[in-house]
């Protein structure tokens, strides 16, 4: 484990150490500001598709999984709230 530790503490600084809640990078954007969401939904399509292209993930079955997913998470959701509700 110690080449671990030696490779953690040799990563090159990110903008999210200082504070992990920021989503934001320092660069000048030039034209709207994004909401939160809009970014994170952005960010998340381009790493979709950069996986995609080379060939690590599938997009039809990510799609999929995550449409199971968000079904199972709302499904849930609603339970819950019927439970507080008796």
């Amino acid at each position: 484990m110690r080449w671990r530790e030696d490779f953690i503490s040799r990563k090159r600084p990110s903008p999210f150490d200082k504070d992990p809640k920021r989503l934001r990078s320092d660069k000048k954007i030039t034209g709207r500001t994004l909401a939160e969401l809009e970014e994170v939904s952005i960010r998340l399509n381009t790493l979709i598709s950069i996986l995609e292209e080379r060939g690590i993930i599938n997009r039809k079955e990510y799609e999929s999984t995550v449409a199971m997913r968000l079904h199972e998470v709302s499904k849930a959701t609603a339970f819950e709230e019927l439970n507080e509700e008796l």
